[in-house]
């Protein structure tokens, strides 16, 4: 990274948190509203409630009574939008040519402070939620993280679909959505981040129609999401076999499998050293689990290693499309590397390789003004510092051979392994594979 990313945070008269980053020999401005609260703030009655409020604030607003209005209004100058929920926050972005920013702005405001949601919308509404859960369950690459999900979290929220069940979905009424919108959507709340062609004389007039806005009566102080929600804590009692693998039967090709283990925290700091180990493992076609499992025996197009992480607890997968006929060796394969982790120190040249191979993809990906957005949005809400992607390289360069060693040893326990399978076969043909 030849010139550092610089950002600047402010306060709006309302409580907003505003974060600029400007960036030069960019056309594109970002802006990014992002809120604290997803899935696990929920309850049964109200699961998927995150996911639907977010779908509506898409359907209409006092000024902009249609969908169609709004979306006119954006892809009439060419912008890109959407919105995403997540366990724990959901965010709504505009990315726009910088001349025609003052639209986005203006948008961005009235759908998060003026929507109606209309009854009629939200009964609408519901028939595409439930279809879209329907996409999801029906494809198995997709479905599987739900089913690790499951049996990973198991009833806490963390182990619930983001978009509630269907039945949930359909007993949602307007009342408890417009009472979930005004609990959770407070200015206080939100974190607002434009990232790219910035213009900071130009910040305070564009800002103006966000800073109007004052918290709805009821609203929750932004502290209540750091400790009003039920913790998860790995069990330290003896967990059987049995407990720990689900299995959906399905007439596929081909067997879906992630193998999910206990992991770190927001914050922890070896989350820099996760980083590194989990890039040597499985990300690329260099790593250790692509070259034993595909390349050498042709035993999986697709598998990867990866990590997630919340306030209270954190674990890392390994995910892989395999022949169900060749499962077995899949597992002893891969079980094979985790051990030979544990167990022989990586080398000088897989460290430094691995430390540049996340430095450049962190550049590449920072290239665009959308994921500055979001790297910021997700720090403020969620980080105890607020570190650049030059800051967060330099902490990666200085994990060591023996960082990556204990931390292996320390998160590669078979014996704690989650495994959620979709394929043709029966859960008894699974257990004694593991």
């Amino acid at each position: 990274m030849s010139e550092p990313l610089m950002y600047h945070k402010s306060k709006l008269k309302n409580g907003i948190t505003l974060i600029t980053v400007p960036v030069k020999g960019t056309m594109a401005t970002t802006i990014l509203a992002m809120f604290p609260v997803g899935s696990r703030y929920e309850n049964k009655a109200l699961s998927g409630a995150s996911h639907f409020v977010e779908h509506m604030l898409f359907k209409g607003t006092k000024r902009r009574p249609e969908a169609v209005d709004i979306s006119r209004t954006l892809e009439a100058v060419g912008a890109e939008y959407n919105a995403f929920t997540n366990k724990d926050y959901t965010g709504y972005y505009v990315k726009i040519d910088a001349q025609k920013q003052a639209i986005a702005f203006d948008l961005l405001s009235d759908m998060i402070y003026n929507s109606v949601i209309e009854p009629a919308e939200v009964e609408k509404e519901k028939g595409a939620i439930v279809e879209e859960l329907r996409m999801y369950i029906d494809n198995p690459t997709m479905a599987v993280d739900l089913l690790s999900d499951r049996i990973t979290f198991g009833d806490n929220q963390l182990g619930w679909d983001i978009g509630g069940t269907a039945d949930s979905v359909r007993a949602i009424t307007r009342e408890m959505l417009w009472e979930y919108y005004q609990k959770h959507y407070s200015p206080r709340n939100m974190v607002l981040v434009v990232a790219g062609n910035v213009s900071s004389a130009k910040i305070k007039k564009l800002t103006e129609d966000f800073s109007a806005q004052a918290a709805p009566k009821g609203a929750l102080p932004l502290n209540f999401y750091a400790k009003k929600f039920d913790h998860f804590k790995w069990p330290e009692r003896h967990v059987s076999l049995e407990e720990r693998v689900a299995v959906e039967t399905r007439k596929v090709d081909q067997t879906q499998v992630i193998l999910n283990f206990p992991a770190l925290p927001n914050n922890h700091p070896d989350r820099f050293a996760l980083t590194i180990l989990l890039t040597i493992l499985g990300s690329g076609m260099s790593s250790r689990l692509f070259v034993e499992v595909r390349e050498k025996r042709g035993l999986a197009y697709m598998i990867r290693a990866g990590s997630g992480s919340f306030r209270d607890v954190g674990s890392w997968h390994i995910q892989a499309g395999l022949d169900p006929k060749r499962l077995k060796e899949a597992l002893t394969v891969i079980r094979g590397e985790l051990e030979k982790m544990t167990k022989e120190p990586i080398t000088k040249r897989e460290l430094v390789d691995a430390q540049n191979n996340v430095a450049g993809q962190l550049a590449l990906s920072m290239e665009d003004s959308s994921t500055q957005a979001e790297w910021y949005a997700k720090q403020f809400l969620f980080a105890k510092e607020t570190l650049t992607p030059e800051e967060v390289v330099r902490r990666l360069k200085k994990v060591t051979i023996h960082d990556v060693e204990r931390l292996a040893r320390q998160l590669f326990k078979w014996n704690q392994l989650r495994l959620a399978v979709i394929g043709p076969l029966m859960k008894k043909d699974i257990l004694p594979l593991v």
